[in-house]
């Protein structure tokens, strides 16, 4: 029974999931990251079948004090477009049949590997969802880091400086979810989420062995269509620049706790939306850090705790600042470049 291929699972595969009594074993699943996001992240159909138009407010009309017997000339407001684009993430798994039916449970077996493909889907999303960029890989959409990416641009008063000039910067994120702030979309006409489609037994060709060789197999699809809406971006706020090297070993660091402070201050109106803090496991450590010496009254002398406190949610410990969310994300990386 030859291989299949690199992409398909084998017999040395299969032995590794199977327990002691030969039934399909419960994989420790080390490979999963913590994004958080996908969980606040709101979701709603587009008005175009690859996406969403947005209209935006850019001008208000002129207004003016009159005097009586004194006319005043007719003025208006201006509006632009926006079209975002939603990319198509997808994934199939083929598995030998008589490979899923070595040990008797087939549809055990092949949760177990649907599970793995359903991870690693999330994990894409949540790096597109921060790092996407069309320019370079026109097959994903737009991200946060590339619609903040220019101090001088427009919306680059949301973006607040921690210092740091060279690759191994790192950054939180303010997002404010809402319907008329920003939101996750799907094309018009399609389903929210994942859609897994079973495709059953299929006869498939094989890489390995007599070119052209065939077999059975059990096939399944994954299909998550999706992209970013942001219609207000004074909604998102980016801190920059977060030197990861001088925070980890606390010289010259950058204080999370003032950041996060001026994060707050450049959303207009919080309940717009439903606003979280996003950042990674090294900059939570650091904060939680940072937290602590201000209980001991370290940095500001207060003993105040910098604003951050733990609650409850679901028989959940949740870190919050003034009251917002503080999730992990680990698809947010410690080698940003400068933002300029």
């Amino acid at each position: 029974m030859g291989a299949i291929g690199a992409n398909c699972l084998t017999l040395t595969d299969w032995a590794k999931r199977k327990d002691p009594n030969g039934k399909v074993a419960k994989v420790v699943e080390i490979l999963n990251q913590a994004n958080d996001i996908l969980l606040d992240m709101l979701f709603k159909e587009g008005n175009l079948e690859t996406g969403h138009r947005t209209t935006i407010r850019t001008g208000l009309p002129t207004v003016y004090w009159r005097l009586l017997n004194m006319g005043i000339p007719p003025s208006k407001s201006t509006t632009a477009q926006v079209d975002e684009n939603c990319g198509m993430l997808e994934a199939y798994s083929e598995v030998d049949k008589d490979l899923a039916e070595l040990n008797g449970d087939v549809a055990a077996f092949r949760h177990s590997e649907s599970v793995a493909f359903l991870e690693a889907m999330n994990q894409s999303m949540a790096s597109v969802l921060f790092y996407g960029n069309v320019s370079t890989t026109p097959q994903e959409f737009n991200g946060f880091s590339v619609r903040y990416s220019s101090l001088e641009a427009l919306n680059g008063q949301n973006i607040i400086q921690g210092g740091g000039t060279s690759s191994d910067n790192a950054s939180i994120w303010l997002v404010c979810w809402g319907e008329q702030t920003c939101f996750g979309i799907f094309p018009k006409g399609s389903m929210a989420g994942i859609k897994q489609t079973d495709h059953g037994e299929v006869t498939i060709e094989v890489t390995a062995g007599v070119a052209g060789s065939r077999m059975q197999a059990y096939r399944e699809h994954f299909q998550w269509k999706n992209g970013l809406a942001l219609r207000d971006w004074r909604y998102v706020v980016r801190f920059a620049n977060i030197d990861t090297t001088n925070l980890v070993t606390e010289s010259s660091a950058a204080n999370l706790v003032k950041g996060m402070i001026k994060m707050v201050h450049r959303i207009p109106f919080m309940k717009m939306g439903k606003p979280c803090f996003y950042m990674n496991r090294t900059l939570f450590q650091m904060l939680d850090i940072q937290r602590f010496e201000y209980l001991a009254g370290g940095p500001s002398g207060s003993g105040g705790g910098g604003g951050i406190t733990y609650e409850t949610v679901d028989g959940k410990n949740v870190p919050t600042f003034r009251g917002i969310p503080i999730r992990i994300v680990d698809a947010l990386t410690n080698a940003e470049a400068e933002v300029t």
